[in-house]
């Protein structure tokens, strides 16, 4: 999941490719990785989300089209 390319289908502005950069890790050892910190290519700019957003295919596409 790290370092992995996507391409938000609706793109905003210039924004379109994004690697994810960081995986938040759980205060909990046992719990399970809920968010990933996103990297716009062109911008820079970092937001974070669930990587279950991923999922959807109406908002983003894996690897860079």
């Amino acid at each position: 999941m790290l370092l992995s390319k996507w391409t938000a289908a609706s793109p905003y502005g210039k924004e379109k490719h994004f690697l994810v950069t960081g995986v938040i890790q759980p205060e909990h050892p046992a719990t399970r990785i809920e968010t990933i910190v996103m990297e716009a290519v062109y911008s820079r700019r970092v937001f974070s989300l669930s990587w279950r957003d991923l999922t959807d295919g109406q908002r983003w596409l894996q690897g860079w089209q």
